[in-house]
């Protein structure tokens, strides 16, 4: 199975394969290489004449697709056609895509996308014999932090270690925010010039990480008044609630991982690299580790996932609903039920 990162190698370099079936959630790789393939196949061709856009649906044509796939390219090297959602077709019409992935056209280049397609169909079977399957997964940790650094090296910027943990942490692992602060640093610094950290803390709008570990902190030894005010404070700094349960719920994340990663023998930065985290992380992530419980983790991940539904629905005040949440973390559930009245709590 290829990997996402080789696709859009090729691709940049103008080099691409007559068939891919791109799958997985990791959207801003797939939509990268979608846009780089396509632009590799039609060259300098005329637009709108050699590109096909088909959405998946239980009524979608195979046959449709392939008679565009077969078509001869006009004015152009090749053909760009693209189905989205492919894993929507009926698999009686995913039959003749099958079919065309043993014998494509040479001069077509026909990307398939899918969140996931199951492994006994035809088309699976058929996109793995014709070694046409990519897996894009979702970047996580070290794998968030390369990408920044080479991000920026294609830009043109050296990304110091102490920079690309800053950013990450900043924006947390979403690519596509990773590469616009990369945008808006490189704009920053200037041509060529390093990115370091004080362009990072200048240039990229972050959450206060610190008092975001002193909740976390705060909530693991249960210290309401402590989580309570560094709630405060964040809100107080006009941080959005639901970006504020967002990184508690990242950390706490992290934290999880970090718990597995010294359960299974890992130690000191070994340990904070395979939770995610940055090296500089490892002391404070091993007490934070020990602190929380496996049923403490359940349980926090269990109020904040409340919580998000209630910002997101709720017509509560957002900032009551998080402060609730806090109370919940630090106390337990029930203990909120008994202090809040049932029509003004989250929690029900």
């Amino acid at each position: 199975m290829a990997e996402i990162g080789a696709v859009i190698d090729e691709a940049r370099a103008g080099r691409f394969a007559p068939v891919y079936v791109l799958t997985g959630t990791e959207r801003f790789l797939i939509e990268r290489a979608v846009s780089l393939l396509k632009r590799a196949s039609l060259g300098d061709g005329p637009p709108g004449f050699n590109d096909d856009l088909f959405h998946g649906a239980s009524g979608l044509s195979g046959q449709k697709v392939v008679g565009a796939a077969r078509t001869l390219p006009m004015m152009a090297q090749a053909r760009f056609v693209l189905v989205r959602d492919v894993d929507k077709m009926s698999p009686s019409e995913q039959e003749p895509l099958a079919a065309y992935l043993a014998d494509p056209s040479e001069s077509t280049c026909l990307v398939l996308l899918a969140t996931k397609l199951h492994g006994a169909s035809r088309l699976a079977k058929a996109a793995k014999k014709a070694k046409a399957l990519v897996d894009a997964k979702p970047l996580k940790g070290g794998g968030v932090r390369r990408f920044a650094v080479e991000e920026a090296k294609r830009r043109g910027h050296a990304l110091a270690g102490r920079a690309a943990d800053a950013l990450v942490e900043a924006v947390g692992e979403d690519l596509a925010a990773v590469d616009d602060a990369l945008e808006r640093l490189s704009l920053y610094v200037g041509d060529g010039a390093r990115i370091d950290t004080d362009a990072v803390e200048a240039c990229v709008s972050r959450i206060a990480a610190d008092s975001i570990w002193a909740l976390v902190d705060a909530v693991s030894v249960r210290d309401t008044r402590t989580a309570l005010a560094a709630t405060g404070s964040l809100l107080a700094n006009r941080e959005p609630p639901l970006r504020i349960l967002g990184m508690v719920a990242r950390q706490l994340r992290i934290v999880a991982r970090m718990r597995d990663a010294l359960r299974s023998g890992l130690r000191g930065k070994d340990a904070a690299l395979e939770a995610g985290a940055p090296p500089f992380k490892a002391r404070e992530l091993t007490e934070s580790a020990k602190r929380f419980g496996a049923r403490d983790l359940a349980g926090a991940f269990s109020v904040l996932a409340e919580a998000d539904l209630a910002l997101k629905g709720s017509k509560r005040p957002p900032d009551r609903v998080l402060e609730e949440a806090v109370l919940a973390l630090c106390v337990g559930e029930r203990r909120v039920r008994e202090r809040i009245p049932r029509h003004q709590r989250t929690y029900r």
